[in-house]
């Protein structure tokens, strides 16, 4: 070892990367006894020690530092900088084809192309069949910054396949809006109305409600003043598309003031009236809509059942509920047919109260009225019962919600089970879960983690790893969370082997459970004088704990391997 290191010292004194800061004597009496002459740091080198050999291979000293260090040679060799083209830029590996349109269309930003021209390019060869719903997908996921969205939409609408219209306009609006890229989002509409393409009504509202979620207030009524610039009118649905995004925002005040403001310039309506009082409503102010009410009373419009349900809600959120069902009565007595929003503001009323008898007879009344139920109607119903757990009632008002032929959504089987799974065993929520399938309801994400969560804490692992099949197959990929929990589950009934042959599979897919998971598990093998088992599964389990501590490193400065 001595006479290699020596050997290969005399020749690299030999070499052009001879430097007087590091002489071989300093560095060489850390680590040998062997004495090695050589020039001081005042010396100079001399003429044979600065000429090159002519069978000099910087490879070959490359290979005796591996021979001699346990490093390996490929990790210090380093390939100096280029500049490369932006052809040689273009070029995309192969190792992407399991990458969705989107995120291959998102990766070329990820590259950091110098220029438009080579970004275009990039997107061009990316080879993908542009579609309005690829367009929003890269827009709305991903973090993209507002520039790169921008530029993005520009290159997708010189697609063919990609109609330059203002429902296309709209989806660039909506992310731009979404992440308050507020200056980015005006651009786009000025280049919109230059391309001669006028905004509609969902256009002035995505625009409208951006500024005022982005609490940019003023700048809202001032681009309602300016619509005529955009290629806009400033009309009367104009402006109820303004009231309406303050009110759902809690701008009500400054609803009402511009709304004062605005009579007598632009013509009102009955829904101009309606936004004011709805936003008076949700807050319970009775003075302001009942002078509201005159108002619209005053200029000739007649209440409708929209603004009766309004006055309902506010009164039922005043603790006025006596008030409230007598509204209720007179409106029948004005030959008013209450519709399913007046029965649903009124049905609330009494669900906050928690007067089940009462809420139940205006359903009944409801339905033997001829008055269908709506979505509303059932969703606040079956949430109040399972709320006060009234599980029974709640299944039943769920199977006469779907022989009425109205199929829950994806976010209201959602409301149902999370309720559920606070409390007792997870019967019903599986049965809400088996109902909503049956019916072909889409099961979120969520719910089917809410129902492991469940099925985990009671042991219930049959049913568990048929759940944990049944949601793989509705295209949902697991993480993380969703192997802690088949993996707790596995531990509570004692199936250790298994839980190991899922932990080892979480592990290779790059998920790390947590410190408690992972403690969990090798305690009960310990437990079961399988200490060379939990042995080998700790080992795996540091290996990729490193793994994912240099991952997140990795992410937190924006590499993403």
């Amino acid at each position: 070892m001595a006479s290699q290191l020596q050997g290969f010292l005399s020749r690299l004194c030999r070499t052009r990367y001879h430097t007087p800061y590091l002489p071989s004597s300093v560095s060489l009496i850390q680590f040998s006894t062997l004495q090695v002459t050589s020039n001081t740091l005042m010396d100079k080198p001399t003429d044979n020690q600065i000429k090159i050999p002519s069978n000099f291979n910087e490879h070959d000293v490359l290979n005796q530092l591996s021979d001699l260090l346990p490093i390996r040679c490929s990790t210090l060799i380093s390939k100096p900088f280029t500049e490369k083209s932006p052809k040689e830029q273009l070029k995309t590996r192969a190792v992407d084809g399991f990458l969705s349109p989107g995120e291959k269309l998102r990766g070329v930003f990820i590259q950091r192309l110098r220029g438009k021209a080579a970004i275009e390019l990039a997107l061009t060869n990316v080879g993908i069949d542009l579609t309005i719903d690829i367009v929003s997908e890269v827009v709305n996921r991903g973090n993209l910054g507002g520039e790169a969205m921008v530029v993005f939409f520009n290159w997708a609408v010189k697609q063919p396949t990609i109609r330059q219209d203002v429902d296309t306009y709209n989806v660039i609006i909506k992310a731009l809006g979404r992440r308050k890229f507020i200056d980015f989002m005006v651009e786009v509409l000025k280049d919109m109305h230059f391309q001669g393409i006028s905004p509609n009504y969902e256009t002035l509202y995505l625009v409208m409600d951006s500024f005022i979620k982005a609490h940019q207030v003023s700048k809202a009524i001032q681009m309602f003043r300016n619509l005529d610039e955009f290629g806009g009118k400033c009309d009367t649905e104009s402006l109820n598309v303004l009231l309406q995004c303050l009110c759902q925002r809690s701008h009500v005040g400054a609803a009402n003031s511009f709304f004062n403001a605005m009579k007598g310039k632009i013509p009102f309506n009955c829904m101009t009236y309606n936004v004011i009082i709805g936003g008076w409503s949700k807050y319970g102010k009775i003075d302001e809509m009942e002078s509201c009410l005159k108002a619209m009373v005053a200029d000739g419009f007649s209440p409708n059942c929209l603004t009766f349900s309004h006055l309902i809600e506010g009164l039922g959120r005043a603790d006025r509920i006596d008030d409230a069902v007598a509204v209720f009565h007179h409106m029948e007595e004005k030959g008013c047919v209450p519709d399913a929003n007046v029965y649903n503001a009124l049905i609330s009323n009494f669900i906050s109260t928690g007067d089940f008898n009462e809420t139940m007879k205006y359903y009944n009344a409801m339905v033997s009225g001829n008055c269908e139920p709506d979505m509303n109607t059932y969703t606040k119903l079956i949430v109040a019962f399972l709320k006060a757990r009234k599980v029974a009632d709640a299944l039943e008002m769920l199977d006469e919600m779907v022989g009425r032929g109205i199929i829950p959504t994806t976010g209201a089987i959602t409301s149902f089970i999370e309720p559920l799974c606070q409390f007792g065993p997870p019967y019903a929520s599986m049965m809400i879960y088996k109902k909503a399938r049956k019916v072909g309801c889409g099961i979120s994400l969520r719910a089917y983690k809410l129902l492991l969560m469940r099925l985990s804490r009671f042991g219930k692992c049959g049913m568990l790893l048929n759940l944990w099949d049944e949601m793989q197959e509705s295209g949902y990929s697991s993480d993380t969370e969703v192997y802690e929990y088949v993996i707790n589950g596995l531990c509570n009934i004692g199936q250790l082997e298994t839980a190991v042959l899922v932990m080892e599979e979480s592990l290779r897919k790059g998920f790390c459970p947590s410190r408690l998971i992972c403690s969990k598990l090798n305690n009960k093998l310990l437990a079961s004088n399988k200490v060379e088992r939990a042995y080998k599964l700790f080992l795996k389990i540091k290996v990729a704990r490193q793994n994912d501590n240099a991952r997140r490193f990795w992410r937190a400065n924006g590499w993403h391997f």
